[in-house]
C-alpha cells in the first residue's frame, strides 16, 4: 500500500506544520467526507478544491481552506436552527457544485447521515424516498426544491446565507461518525438506500490508485454525478489526493471538452454512455486527459476501442455496484488485450466466481461474481443482509479466463432460457453495437408462447441512417446461435437511462405484436 501512495505522491514531505496538521485532523475526525476535507485543508489551505459555476453561471475557484469554512458555517448553522446532530437524517438533492459537497461534509461533519437524492427522479418518487428514509430536512438546489414537498427544505440561495453569517459556536468531531446513505439505480425496482461505509485508513484510496494512475494536487474534471456511488466515489478520491475538483451542473459534452481543454485536466471521471457524447463532437481536448476512469454501467467493447484510438489509451474502466464499490478495474492494456473485459481485482481486493451450491469455480466456468473488499456497503437501510463467508454476491455472472481477466456476461436476472438454451443479453449487445448505423443498444428478455423467452432489441441509430429489422436478425443469425436473433427489433429515437447511463429495462416499450 505504500508503495502505491508513494507513486501517486501521497508521501511526498511537505511544510512540518501543514503536515502535522493533516495528521492531527484524520487522528480527530477520521477518514469520514468531513475528515477527508478538513485534513486536505490542513495541508493544502491555498489549493484550488473545486473550480464550478455559480448559480448565475459565472465560474468561480473554491480553495480548501474556504470550502471547509463553508463546510464549517454550514454545520454550526444547521445544529443551531435545525437541530442537526448525532443521528440525525439530511437530504441533499443538488447537481455538481460546490455547495453539494459542502452541505455533504457539513452534514458528515456533525454526525447526521447524509442521503444523496437522485435529481433525476419524479416528486413522487423523492417523496416515497424522504419519507421511507425518515428525513428531516432537505437541502436543495434553487431548481429543485418543486421536487420536495412536505419536507423542511433550506434552498441553495438560503444556505449561501447561513453560511455568510453562521450561527455562533465551535464545531468539533462527532461523537459517532456519520455515514452517506446512496441510492441504488432502481432500474428494475424501487431504489433501495445502501449505507456506505466509512473508510478506517488510506488502504481504500490505495486500493483504487493502484489501477487508476491519478496524482496529488492534479485537476479531475468529474462528470459523473456526485450523487452516485462512481461520482461519490471521484469525490472521495480527489479530497484524498487534495487535487481539484472541475464540476459542472449538467453534462454537456462540448462544454466538457471546453473545460477540459482550458483547465489542462489529466483526470477525466464519466460514466459510458459519455464517452458516446464526447466522440460525436468530433472535438478532442488538447492537452489530452491522461486519464479517462470510468464506471456506473456496462461499458461495450467497440466503444472502448474507438475512444481509445481517438483519445489515446487513456481508459480505465471500473466495474462495481453501489454494494461492493468496486470489484475489478480495466486498464489500458488489458481492454487492448480484449475490450469486454472488466480487468483485474485491485491491491487488497478477492473475487471469486461460484456456483449456485457455493463452489468456487475454476477459469473459463462462468457463475455468480463475488467479492470482498474493505469498502463493502454496511447494508440497506430497511434492512441488514449479512454475507457468505465475507464475501458479497454481485448477483452478476462472469467468469475468469486462463490470463485472470474477469469478465461479465450478465446480470443473473437478465439471462433468459429459450428453448431450453440459456440465453445472454449482453454479448447481442456488443455485435449490435457493432454495426456502424447503430449509436446504442438494449437488449432485453420477453416472454414467448413458443419458446419461453426470447430475446428482444431496442435500437437508436445515427442521425441520417437507416436499418431494418430483418437485416439486424441476418446480421445476429451470421454470427451467434439461432436462440440469439432477436425476436423483435424496435428503433427508439432515445434510449430510456437514469442518471448514471444504466438502461432502465422496464421503461422499454414494445409496440403492438402484428397477428
Amino acid at each position: 500500500m505504500l508503495w502505491v501512495l508513494a507513486k501517486r505522491g501521497l508521501l511526498n514531505p511537505g511544510p512540518p506544520g501543514k503536515m502535522v496538521a493533516q495528521l492531527n485532523a484524520l487522528r480527530r475526525w477520521g477518514f469520514s467526507l468531513a475528515g477527508e476535507l478538513r485534513s486536505a485543508a490542513d495541508r493544502s489551505p491555498d489549493h484550488a478544491a473545486v473550480i464550478d459555476s455559480s448559480p448565475d453561471g459565472t465560474d468561480r475557484t473554491t480553495t480548501y481552506r474556504e470550502l471547509w469554512r463553508r463546510t464549517e458555517a454550514l454545520a454550526l448553522s444547521l445544529r443551531a436552527r435545525y437541530g442537526i446532530g448525532v443521528g440525525s437524517k439530511i437530504g441533499v438533492l443538488a447537481r455538481n457544485h460546490a455547495g453539494m459537497i459542502a452541505s455533504m461534509a457539513a452534514g458528515s461533519a456533525l454526525g447526521a447521515e447524509v442521503v444523496l437524492l437522485n435529481p433525476a427522479l419524479s416528486a413522487a418518487a423523492i417523496d416515497a424516498v424522504v419519507h421511507e428514509q425518515k428525513i428531516e430536512l432537505v437541502l436543495a438546489d434553487n431548481d429543485l426544491v418543486e421536487l420536495i414537498p412536505g419536507v423542511p427544505t433550506l434552498t441553495e440561495t438560503n444556505a449561501e446565507r447561513l453560511i455568510a453569517a453562521p450561527s455562533p459556536g465551535d464545531l468539533r468531531p462527532p461523537t459517532r461518525a456519520g455515514r452517506l446513505i446512496v441510492l441504488t439505480s432502481g432500474t428494475t425496482a424501487a431504489p433501495k438506500g445502501a449505507r456506505r461505509r466509512n473508510p478506517s485508513s488510506l488502504s481504500p484510496l490505495a486500493s483504487v490508485l493502484d489501477r487508476i494512475p491519478l496524482r496529488v494536487g492534479e485537476r479531475i474534471f468529474v462528470a459523473a454525478p456526485l450523487f452516485h456511488t462512481w461520482g461519490l466515489a471521484a469525490l472521495q478520491i480527489s479530497l484524498g489526493l487534495r487535487a481539484t475538483l472541475v464540476l459542472q451542473r449538467k453534462f454537456d459534452p462540448q462544454a466538457t471538452v471546453r473545460a477540459v481543454e482550458q483547465y489542462e485536466c489529466p483526470g477525466l471521471v464519466a460514466v459510458p454512455v459519455m464517452l458516446q457524447r464526447l466522440l460525436e463532437t468530433g472535438v478532442v481536448p488538447d492537452p489530452r486527459p491522461r486519464v479517462v476512469a470510468l464506471s456506473g454501467s456496462a461499458l461495450p467493447g467497440g466503444l472502448a476501442t474507438h475512444f481509445m484510438d481517438v483519445y489515446g489509451d487513456c481508459l480505465y474502466n471500473l466495474y462495481g455496484s453501489t454494494e461492493a464499490s468496486w470489484v475489478s478495474i480495466a486498464t489500458p492494456a488489458d481492454l487492448r488485450t480484449d475490450p469486454r473485459t472488466a480487468g483485474r481485482p485491485p491491491l487488497g481486493t478477492v473475487v471469486e466466481i461460484r456456483s449456485r451450491d457455493g463452489r468456487v469455480l475454476d477459469a473459463g466456468q462462468v457463475g455468480e461474481i463475488h467479492v470482498r473488499n474493505n469498502m463493502l456497503f454496511e447494508g440497506y437501510t430497511a434492512q441488514r443482509e449479512a454475507t457468505p463467508e465475507g464475501l458479497l454476491g454481485t448477483g452478476d455472472l462472469g467468469h475468469f479466463d486462463t490470463d485472470g481477466l474477469l469478465y461479465v456476461d450478465g446480470r443473473a436476472d437478465d439471462m433468459i432460457v429459450s428453448g431450453g438454451e440459456n440465453v445472454f443479453p449482453r454479448p447481442v449487445e456488443e455485435l449490435i453495437a457493432q454495426l456502424p448505423q447503430v449509436r446504442e443498444v438494449a437488449v432485453i428478455g420477453v416472454d414467448d408462447p413458443s419458446f419461453g423467452q426470447r430475446l428482444a432489441a431496442y435500437i437508436v441509430l445515427h442521425p441520417g441512417e437507416r436499418l431494418d429489422p430483418e437485416s439486424v436478425r441476418e446480421y445476429v443469425r451470421h454470427y451467434l446461435a439461432r436462440f440469439c436473433v432477436p425476436r423483435d427489433v424496435v428503433f427508439l429515437p432515445e434510449l430510456p437511462r437514469t442518471a448514471t447511463g444504466k438502461v432502465i429495462p422496464r421503461a422499454l416499450r414494445l409496440p403492438p405484436r402484428r397477428p
